[in-house]
């Protein structure tokens, strides 16, 4: 039996059968590392010349979108991120100047720096990034346990639970009502969904905002962390127009939450699938798969070849191991491929795509109360201490 939480998010199994350590991770934003790895050609791109900058940025306690915001806003730099790292941790990442005549120096603050490491003739993108290494502190586990740990080669590619919100999981709830077209639900969610995971002060204020006529007594009340939900109350109130107030947030997280949807479909169809006894560790001819060089193709019987799952968008083909499970979910969703073209807000449209099935998984290291191991791109190291820790409360054990 799952928890209920890894249901909200669509997972319904574990795929390991070793009896679960116990534990917490993320007692500290120290305990959880994790750092960027480019591709080796990409480095040897990195020179002193060039006209792009590339930057390494090291920070703690702020999400990378926040972190580049603050960039922006302060230094008026613009970067792009090969990929996203929560708040909850410390990371190393690599970001590259959008802009060829910028020459700023390095920036350092409370909780981020900037250091630049070099240029490149064109700017990097998450294409050059091979995947990410951790070293994670379990505490308050089973050490033994952690030791004999040997099944990190056998772990199902779920999304991890920050792709939903973590402590809110409804990021993919949001993204459903806007590709339903149903904006004013989208901003219901959005401002008063609760959750019995999240914080009682921030439940306090989403009941308040549950009803409308309280929006404008109640926008003092919302923290400066709420941001995105700050946004879009300010455009609720001055003009009524859900769809305006849902345009008021940055293009990038409003395309979130419709990935966060496909990713929800994503964990339901790799869990049925799997619990339908379908092997997802091996492809089989006419299946989709990843080269060595992570080019899509169909199974060539070639053993290097690792099984793709369909992401679901407006160019969904039925042409799948996986489409009954797909279109069994779909229909339960009330949601068909051609729902993800949206006439409306033509710019969070998603077309799909493929993401591989199981955890790429190397380097592969215990020595408790730490574990250390390299991923591929897009994979999450808390869906692989899932399956270590086995917890019956992941938000309380720091998930």
């Amino acid at each position: 039996m799952v928890p209920k939480i890894d249901g909200l998010i669509g997972i319904s199994t574990y795929c390991t059968n070793t009896q679960g350590t116990g534990g917490k991770i993320r007692t500290s934003q120290d305990q959880f590392f994790v750092s960027e790895v480019l591709r080796n050609k990409t480095l040897a791109k990195i020179s002193q010349s060039g006209n792009y900058a590339v930057f390494r940025l090291k920070k703690s306690g702020i999400d990378t979108n926040h972190a580049l915001s603050d960039i922006l806003k302060k230094q008026g730099l613009r970067l792009k991120a090969l990929g996203l790292k929560d708040a909850n941790a410390t990371t190393e990442q690599f970001v590259c100047d959008m802009n060829t005549s910028c020459m700023h120096e390095n920036i350092t603050t409370n909780r981020y720096t900037l250091e630049r490491i070099g240029f490149v003739q064109k700017p990097l993108t998450k294409k050059d990034m091979v995947g990410n290494h951790f070293k994670i502190k379990i505490e308050e586990a089973d050490f033994s346990k952690i030791s004999s740990f040997d099944q990190y080669d056998k772990i199902l590619n779920f999304y991890g639970y920050q792709r939903f919100g973590s402590r809110r999981a409804i990021s993919h709830l949001i993204g459903k009502a806007m590709l339903q077209r149903n904006f004013d639900l989208a901003v219901e969610v959005l401002l008063a969904s609760t959750s019995e995971y999240d914080f009682p002060e921030n439940n306090k204020i989403r009941e308040t905002l549950k009803d409308k006529s309280n929006y404008s007594k109640a926008f003092d009340d919302v923290p400066p962390q709420m941001d995105t939900e700050r946004l879009v109350l300010k455009e609720m109130i001055e003009h009524g127009d859900a769809l305006k107030a849902l345009r008021a947030m940055p293009i990038s997280l409003r395309r979130f939450f419709v990935e966060a949807y496909q990713s929800f479909i994503f964990n339901r169809t790799v869990s049925m699938a799997y619990e339908m006894g379908e092997n997802m560790f091996a492809p089989q001819a006419d299946d989709v798969c990843y080269d060595k060089d992570d080019n899509l193709g169909r199974y060539q019987n070639d053993p290097e070849q690792k099984l793709a799952i369909p992401l679901v968008g407006y160019s969904y083909s039925k042409r799948n191991r996986f489409d009954y499970q797909i279109s069994k979910i779909l229909g339960e969703e009330q949601i068909s491929p051609k729902d993800f073209f949206v006439k409306e807000m033509q710019e969070i449209s998603g077309e799909g795509g493929f993401r591989h099935a199981v955890m790429l998984c190397r380097d592969f290291e215990s020595s408790p109360p730490h574990v250390s191991f390299t991923l591929s791109r897009g994979s999450y190291a808390t869906m692989l201490l899932r399956e270590i820790i086995k917890p019956s409360d992941p938000v309380a054990a720091g998930f």
